[in-house]
């Protein structure tokens, strides 16, 4: 399905998921969102690494917030706090604060899903990975997932009450998991590992949040060994007067073409509206940005991108190359999980230097 106004072609089966199609991870739980899925291919067939947001059923005069414990029964406690608290304050669909604090709606983990044509998919019944230690308490967000030497590499948002930041997990068969632990420390998200080396050493784009002084910026980073990073330089940064004037934060991992590293990522505007574009890296130097989307190549424009959870959002996530066509996997509304289709040749022909 093509809509007015950007490059896809959207899958005529979109949402291929929402919530409806994922059960609880617990009773008590239900489903508010399923999005943002890494993607990847493992014996012949496309599989999805889903966050799933689940949320405490609650009355009209509360809210709620479902936090990690393990010193509660079942290992999950859910604050309920009153509309008309006092203590109450600023509150939007993905939070509040009360008694000073921030506290998150939903809990996320993330979950499989696979298929055998890469458009219907049928969903794992449990968890693959959970929030676990004081610093996922608020969950796990957003994970994106790299092949390199022979492992499958997830990095993620770990989420507590001390912030935002990024996870590593590493995996050879997605039965057993090494934690790697937390690479980047709060305020940092939007995480994607290169599934090369260059010049002997492992690349991540990141996004640091930068309130104030600064911005909401994409940054490049080195490692020798996937844990130790450095080198840490800005590489794009939001454009005043655009669609991608408020934010930007890397999306799928890159994906290596003649041209270069292309890396599909997510822009927001001052109306919190977010698009995909994409940034040409060079390929021997991916500090080096060649060119840049003029226009989205993937804007919200049909209804189940403009309303839900979180309205007017497409957040791609994973991404596949076949030739001139690229998959992309995205959020959509931070409700369902979509897929589009995009020519290369045509998203490099909207790239500006």
């Amino acid at each position: 399905m093509r809509c007015e106004g950007d490059l896809a072609e959207r899958f005529t089966g979109n949402p291929i998921l929402s919530p409806a199609d994922v059960p609880p991870s617990r009773p008590g739980l239900e489903v508010a969102g399923v999005l943002n899925p890494g993607a990847f291919r493992w014996r012949g067939r496309t599989w999805l690494l889903l966050r799933v947001a689940e949320r405490a059923v609650a009355d009209a005069g509360t809210l709620t917030a479902p936090i990690l414990d393990p010193e509660t029964p079942g290992g999950l406690r859910i604050l309920r706090v009153a509309k008309d608290d006092p203590h109450l304050g600023e509150r939007e669909p993905r939070g509040f604060r009360w008694r000073g604090r921030w506290y998150l709606t939903t809990l996320s983990h993330l979950r499989l899903a696979s298929s055998e044509d890469g458009r219907r998919f049928r969903v794992e019944p449990r968890p693959i990975l959970e929030g676990r230690g004081p610093l996922e308490r608020f969950g796990v967000e957003d994970g994106r997932v790299t092949e390199l030497d022979g492992e499958f590499h997830l990095t993620y948002t770990a989420v507590s009450p001390d912030g935002f930041g990024v996870g590593l997990v590493t995996t050879s068969d997605w039965a057993s998991f090494r934690r790697r632990g937390m690479i980047l420390p709060p305020p940092n998200k939007d995480c994607v590992l290169f599934p090369e080396r260059v010049d002997g050493e492992h690349l991540i784009l990141h996004r640091p949040v930068s309130a104030g002084l600064g911005g909401l910026s994409m940054w490049l980073a080195r490692s020798p060994d996937l844990v130790h990073w450095g080198g840490h330089q800005c590489l794009v940064r939001p454009r005043p007067g655009t669609w991608d004037e408020a934010k930007v934060g890397a999306g799928a991992p890159p994906v290596r073409i003649s041209e270069g590293w292309l890396e599909i990522y997510h822009g927001a505007d001052r109306d919190d509206r977010y698009c995909l574009g994409a940034v040409l890296l060079d390929a021997r130097d991916p500090s080096r940005v060649l060119a840049r989307s003029r226009d989205p190549i993937v804007a919200p424009l049909a209804g189940y991108e403009r309303q839900g959870f979180y309205r007017n959002v497409v957040f791609a996530t994973g991404a596949f190359l076949d030739g001139d066509r690229l998959t992309l996997y995205y959020g959509a509304a931070d409700e369902h999980v979509c897929a589009a289709e995009v020519s290369v040749a045509a998203v490099l022909n909207g790239l500006e230097s």
